[in-house]
This record gives structure tokens, C-alpha cells and sequence, in this order.
């Protein structure tokens, strides 16, 4: 069994939102190279294709993640950016090969399905019965079905009655079908409840009494709402091969075996486990020439889950900061502070990478002018929080002033915005008192089709909007490394109380 990290909470204020003057005329000399070279010299599909075609997703601990990171310092050596790959830790190794998943009786069916992260193969095919978790009376009855599950795949998610989005549902039925349709679901749901809860096993352990029971593999579904999309996220047992199944697969194989047809699944699924392996932050660097200890810091996190390519979570915010150190290099070569791109490790498992940078780093912490973190899709960006500090909204609103209308029409500022405790790599910053802004993005359905989803690909990257965020990036970096004096530390504290800076977990 391993450690499972749970989410971080992150605390809601009431904000005020500011939108930014438009029509300003532009006279800085480098914000205009910016622009131009943003929209009309752009390298970001090319960036895109080599990071999410070619070499794919970055799950933490994979070989994925470590080519990706030897990609992302060859690309900054041709742009004359020296940059490091820093260790802070290890993490559990995993090899992703094939997985092949097919329905053999009663009918042939080749199935939609993906090994989760972190589980087990098969070492060749394995072929076994698919059985539902039981209505049992009480514990004792749900103790003997269990001595009849080896060899078995076990199915142990609540399935979906529909898999058409609610948005459908809301638009094109009645509404005296809708209303039975939210009866059903509720009722539906509590029947599940209940089911498990005859089980006398905590949810937290089905999975682990499943595999100790001699399941040949568990079969979940974890669906996000929309057309065809799973949320594909990691194994939670060790011993037997975890499979998530599209919704409409899922509830094709669940029919047939509560209704007593007796499915039978083929499952072939290759993944090696490599064991304890390092794991790195890359950090590139354009040196200040007059306060180098002070510091401006571009921050995306590198890792992905496994499930597609990681193209919006967080493969745009990757290309666009690399897109705005490109940009700022050959504008702006020698820059007042050290401009610092973090290419963070780890965020998908509690932000390890940033919050390891950040205790690693004090020195950087404290000299920190600002921190612009990018971290939700491909939309443009429109909302920048000032999160929780008091003094920066001025600040910030100058510089927007400063910039092209077409770059900054569609921004809202949040005043003084939320205190991040969670949520992304700001908050490793946010913690110890110094300012790190989250720069929020257009949703583009980010939540139903890409976030940690089995298709967060390269076809859903929309390069107009990610243009328009490299040279906001790229102005705001310069703007703030030109600053006269650093940045005001004042903040609110919220009501829970302003968060403590956690500890980086460094190791599985």
C-alpha cells in the first residue's frame, strides 16, 4: 500500500473585480518588439508538436517525464538561456507500454480502456470473468462472496445512467423527463451508497481487499461529464492491474454482468514499475545586470497525468512561458532583475516540485519581485488575482495599462483576489509571504474535456489565444524586472487563518 496525498483546500473570498482601461497607445520600444515577435514570429506549434506528439505525456517518475526534460534544455541551449534539470527528491518509477482491453463474451467487442499510472501489467494476457460488488445483507455475506472473486475482473464504479452530457439532457428534454432523470441519478447513487456500505469495508480499502482476495484486476470509471471523456488519473492498490473504461464501455460490461450474462474480459496491458528514481525541476535563467539577486519568475508545471498528452494541463502553460524566455532573450538580453523560469515536478501529486524549489531556495524566495504562474488550458488569459496582497493591484494595473489593447481587452483583475493555499504552483510562493500571481485563462471546457482527461491532446491547443499569452507573459516579465523598487508584501489574512508552507513531499 502506498501513500495517498490527498487535495490541498483552498479558502474562497468574495473579490472585486477591476477590468483594465483599453485603447492605450503603445511607446515602449521593447513591448512593441514583444508583440511582434509573439504574433508574428512565433514558435509555439512547432513547440507544441515536439513537446506533445513526439514525446507525449510527463507523468512524474517516467521516462516520458525525463526525455521531456532533456527536450526542454537542448531547446533552451539554441536559444542561448542557460538552464538545469535540479533533483529534490525521488519518486516512484513507472514505464507505460500498451494496454488492450477486449469484451469476448457474450459478443466480441473491442473496448476503450487505460491502464491507470502506477498499476501493474499483466505480463501477457489475462482472460477472467467480469462480476459486479454484490447487494449483500452484511459484512459476513459480502466475506464469503469474496472467496469467489479470484481470477476475476471486479467492477467497483457507480455507473452512469447516461452518458450524454447534462448540458444535452437540460437543452433537448422535457421537463418532466428531466425531473424523473434527477430522481433517478439521485436514487441511483444512494442505492450505491448503500450497497458498499453493506459491505462493511471503508471505500479507502475495496481496491486493497479486492486484490488480497485474488482479483486479477479492478475495473473503474471515473467520467468527466462530456462526449467520450474519462478522467484517467493513477492506480490506488499495488498487486493487480487497475483499467479504467470509457463511461459507455464501463456501463456496457456492468449491465451484462448484473443482469447475469456473464461477461468476460481479455485484458493485455504492459507497465513496468522501475522503482525509486530521481526527480527534477528544470530552471532556466536570463542573469540581471543590476539587481541579479532580485528576481521575476515564469512558472508552469512540467508534470502531466498519463492518460493523452498533457496538452492543457499543463503542456500551453509549458510553451508559453518557454515562448516568453525565447522572446525576452532576444528583446531583452540583459534585464534589470534575473528573469527565472520553473519548469516545476510533481504538481499533480501536491505541487512537490515548486514547494521543494521554494525550501530549497531561500534566496530566491526573499529577493522575489513576482511570480506569474500559468496553469488552467489553452484559453486566453483573462483574470489575474492579486492573491490576497493588498498593494499589488495598482501595480499591476499600471503595467496592463502600458500594453496593446488586443493583448490586454479581455482581462479582469481580482482585488484583492483570493489567498492560495492549493490549487497550483503559486501557492508554493503565496505561502511564504511574497507575490505570486495566478494567471487564469478562457475555459475552453477545460473541466469537462481536458483536465486530466483521456483527451487533452494537441488537437485542442487554440495557438491564437496562446500567442497572446506569451507576449502578456513576456511584457509583464519586463515590466516588473524595470520596476524601481520590489513589489509590497502586504496581505489580508483570510478567515481560516493564513496558510502555513507544508513541506515538500520528497519521496513515494
Amino acid at each position: 500500500m502506498r501513500r495517498i496525498v490527498l487535495p490541498f483546500v483552498v479558502f474562497t473570498l468574495v473579490v472585486t473585480e477591476r477590468v483594465v482601461a483599453q485603447d492605450t497607445v503603445v511607446t515602449d520600444t521593447v513591448i512593441t518588439a514583444i508583440r511582434d515577435m509573439a504574433l508574428n514570429e512565433s514558435r509555439l506549434p512547432s513547440l507544441a508538436h515536439e513537446l506533445l506528439d513526439v514525446i507525449g505525456p510527463r507523468l512524474t517518475g517516467s521516462p516520458g517525464h525525463e526525455a521531456a526534460q532533456a527536450w526542454l534544455l537542448e531547446r533552451y541551449a539554441s536559444w542561448g538561456i542557460t538552464a538545469r534539470n535540479e533533483t529534490y527528491g525521488t519518486w516512484r518509477g513507472w514505464r507505460r507500454g500498451h494496454t488492450h482491453i477486449d469484451l469476448v463474451s457474450p459478443r466480441i467487442r473491442t473496448l476503450e480502456g487505460t491502464l491507470l499510472a502506477w498499476s501493474p501489467g499483466t505480463n501477457g494476457p489475462v482472460t477472467g470473468e467480469a462480476v459486479v460488488i454484490p447487494e449483500v445483507s452484511g459484512p459476513a455475506a459480502f466475506r464469503e462472496w469474496l472467496s469467489t472473486v479470484s481470477g476475476k475482473f471486479v467492477l467497483t464504479s457507480l455507473p452512469q445512467l447516461s452518458c450524454r452530457p447534462e448540458a444535452e439532457w437540460e437543452a433537448s428534454a422535457t421537463p418532466e423527463t428531466l425531473t424523473r432523470r434527477q430522481a433517478d441519478l439521485a436514487a441511483t447513487a444512494q442505492a450505491w451508497s448503500d450497497r458498499l456500505a453493506r459491505t462493511g469495508v471503508p471505500r479507502s480499502d475495496l481496491h486493497s481487499v479486492l486484490v488480497d482476495a485474488g482479483a486479477v484486476g479492478l475495473v473503474t470509471s471515473t467520467w468527466s461529464g462530456g462526449w467520450g471523456v474519462n478522467r484517467i488519473f493513477d492506480a490506488l492498490v499495488e498487486g493487480a492491474p487497475t483499467l479504467d473504461l470509457s463511461c459507455e464501455d464501463y456501463g456496457l460490461v456492468f449491465r451484462l454482468a448484473e443482469n447475469g450474462s456473464s461477461p468476460v474480459l481479455r485484458l493485455d496491458a504492459d507497465a513496468e514499475l522501475l522503482g525509486e528514481v530521481p526527480v527534477s525541476n528544470t530552471i532556466a535563467a536570463i542573469p540581471g545586470v543590476e539587481r541579479s539577486d532580485e528576481y521575476v519568475v515564469l512558472s508552469a508545471h512540467f508534470d502531466s497525468w498519463d492518460g493523452a498528452s498533457g496538452a492543457t494541463d499543463n503542456g500551453t502553460g509549458t510553451i508559453v512561458m518557454m515562448e516568453a524566455m525565447r522572446i525576452l532573450r532576444a528583446v531583452y538580453p540583459e534585464p534589470r532583475r534575473t528573469i527565472l523560469v520553473g519548469h516545476w515536478s510533481g504538481e499533480e501529486q501536491g505541487l512537490n516540485g515548486s514547494r521543494a524549489f521554494a525550501e530549497d531556495h531561500p534566496e530566491v524566495v526573499r529577493g522575489l519581485q513576482v511570480l506569474f504562474n500559468q496553469d488552467n488550458g489553452t484559453g486566453r488569459i483573462v483574470n489575474i488575482s492579486m492573491m490576497g496582497f493588498t498593494g499589488l493591484a495598482p501595480i499591476v494595473s499600471g503595467w496592463l495599462e502600458q500594453l496593446p489593447t488586443e493583448i490586454t481587452q479581455h482581462i479582469a483583475l481580482d482585488v484583492p483576489g483570493t489567498p492560495a493555499t492549493g490549487g497550483s504552483d503559486h501557492a508554493s510562493f503565496v505561502c511564504h509571504g511574497v507575490p505570486a500571481l495566478r494567471l487564469g485563462s478562457h475555459e475552453w471546457d477545460y473541466r469537462t474535456y481536458t483536465w486530466h482527461t483521456n483527451r487533452d491532446t494537441f488537437d485542442k491547443v487554440v495557438f491564437d489565444e496562446l500567442r497572446s499569452n506569451a507576449a502578456l507573459v513576456a511584457m509583464l516579465a519586463y515590466l516588473a524586472s524595470e520596476e524601481p523598487e520590489l513589489l509590497p508584501r502586504d496581505r489580508i489574512t483570510p478567515q481560516f487563518g493564513w496558510p502555513a508552507c507544508t513541506p515538500a513531499l520528497r519521496s513515494w
